[in-house]
């Protein structure tokens, strides 16, 4: 969330007014990202996205931090903070970048109040701006969201790789990474795209999960509240995990999509998380068993072996994402990574033993106790 003044979820109206502007005209911003692609042609003719990078999970699950390791690698090229909102020409949006003259900042905690400061050169998982300008309904909570092998949309194939490519030259970086908590969705459809692609799934234990995901929902839906500005620009960016306009992920299961929006609806924050955990990771579970090709690519990473053994996590998540590693580097990213301890899990035992009933058989075949 952009920082203004002391205020976590303000919006400044420069960035609230270009924001609305690119976002309720997608087809001139694609018209004029294709544009932008013809006049630097030559400077992307020779770019091709190699073993793109994508780090996907429910939110919560260490996500972020699994981004910001993979943005420190000198070979890795992401999204920042500051591509927004003009992310649809990237090429033209940070040439002007250049020409301004960089303030100096200090790292700040992001609204979510977890410990991550950030900057304007920070990471970001902004790539959902490009899907929602092709796939308008693909946060339609009454529409499947699922994109398989057999999902085709030539135009926005074409203007996906094209993007990837021109951020390459821009950040002269071989390796695209992206974190993109929807893509658990699509994970077939990318792996179709690029065979070569290397995927990070996060999950985390259900009870530690819930807490936190309730955590967030009350601090956005508060904040949201007081500053509708943020409410505009968390749609405009794609992020519909948190606040008022909260939107589960549609993997197909209508029934599923409905009561979890009714357990929301009525109040049931516990069970209606439990649900969307259990549904969401099911679908994971089902897509890596029934596409061997794709679970060859896919390391299904918990967020509490990232905590408890960072270090090993880590040389794993290196390993699978075919990144070298100084063991200089590897400690240095290690370090600081540790169980949150701002927050403990307040749950009564009947609410835990919902939690345990619903999501069980679920994180069982994640390797996680009933």
């Amino acid at each position: 969330m952009t920082k203004h003044k002391d205020d976590d979820f303000s919006v400044p109206t420069w960035m609230h007014v270009l924001g609305g502007w690119v976002n309720r005209q997608p087809r001139t911003w694609i018209g004029l990202g294709n544009l932008e692609t013809r006049l630097v042609r030559e400077v992307i003719e020779d770019r091709r996205v190699d073993r793109p990078l994508y780090v996907a999970g429910l939110a919560r699950s260490g996500t972020t931090i699994l981004l910001e390791r993979l943005a420190e690698h000198p070979e890795v090229a992401t999204h920042r903070y500051v591509d927004f909102p003009m992310l649809l020409t990237p090429y033209w949006w940070n040439r002007w970048l250049s020409l301004v003259p960089r303030q100096e900042e200090v790292a700040r905690e992001r609204a979510h109040k977890d410990g991550i400061a950030v900057t304007s050169q920070s990471p970001e998982a902004f790539e959902e701006m490009l899907w929602m300008a092709f796939f308008p309904d693909t946060h339609d909570p009454t529409k499947s969201s699922v994109l398989g092998r057999e999902a085709h949309h030539s135009a926005f194939e074409r203007f996906y790789d094209e993007h990837i490519r021109k951020l390459l030259a821009i950040r002269k970086q071989r390796r695209y990474a992206a974190k993109g908590n929807y893509n658990l969705a699509r994970l077939g459809y990318l792996h179709r795209l690029y065979p070569d692609a290397r995927f990070v799934l996060a999950i985390r234990s259900p009870v530690a999960h819930i807490a936190s995901l309730m955590k967030q929902q009350a601090l956005f839906a508060c904040g949201e509240a007081q500053h509708p500005r943020a409410l505009e620009h968390m749609r405009r960016v794609g992020h519909f995990e948190f606040g008022l306009d909260r939107r589960a992920i549609h993997v197909g299961d209508d029934d599923l999509a409905s009561r979890v929006a009714a357990l929301w609806r009525e109040g049931h924050e516990v069970e209606g998380w439990a649900n969307y955990w259990a549904g969401l990771y099911r679908h994971v579970a089902e897509s890596l068993e029934d596409d061997a090709s794709l679970r060859e690519t896919c390391l299904v990473l918990r967020y509490e072996d990232l905590c408890g053994q960072p270090e090993l996590t880590l040389r794993a998540f290196y390993a699978h994402c075919q990144l070298d590693v100084e063991p200089s580097v590897l400690e240095q990213a290690a370090s600081g990574l540790h169980f949150p301890t701002y927050y403990q899990p307040d749950f009564t035992d009947r609410e835990r033993a919902m939690i345990s009933e619903i999501t069980g058989e679920v994180a069982a075949r994640f390797g996680y106790g009933a």
